[in-house]
């Protein structure tokens, strides 16, 4: 019978423990509420100030390393485009002397060739001209 009472006021010991558990948590969480209050109303503001001090170190040391590294790929394009650019006026100044070299082959051909466009050149020339005349003074 005394073992039967010590078992069952040991079970009613975790039973009330169990019970007032949430109750205690409940009454932690109003602390923390409380505490967190009154830091807020006393602290926080230097903390927060301290932050922010802080945070613009930090962004301008990241500034600095993104403008290094922009700075950086600003060159390398630089001078990926004059190499273009390089490359490009060498190869078109081989193709004039080339063609320039090539000319005289077809200067005879040019000229017989020349008066008949030089002609119907001319003739649209003039048709055009016309025509504009006529569209301005309908105007």
């Amino acid at each position: 019978m005394v073992k039967q009472t010590l078992e069952s006021l040991a079970a009613g010991r975790y039973a009330d423990a169990a019970l007032a558990a949430p109750r205690q948590v409940w009454l932690a969480g109003l602390g923390a509420a409380m505490v967190t209050r009154d830091w807020a109303r006393n602290d926080a503001g230097h903390v927060f100030r301290a932050l922010v001090r802080e945070g613009s170190t930090v962004e301008s040391r990241a500034i600095r390393v993104i403008g290094r590294q922009i700075n950086s790929s600003i060159a390398v394009a630089r001078t990926a485009l004059n190499k273009a650019r390089n490359t490009t006026l060498t190869t078109v100044n081989g193709l004039v002397d080339s063609a320039v070299a090539a000319l005289p082959k077809f200067k005879v051909a040019a000229k017989a060739a020349a008066p008949a466009k030089a002609k119907g050149a001319k003739a649209r020339v003039t048709r055009r001209a016309r025509a504009g005349r006529r569209r301005t003074s309908r105007v």
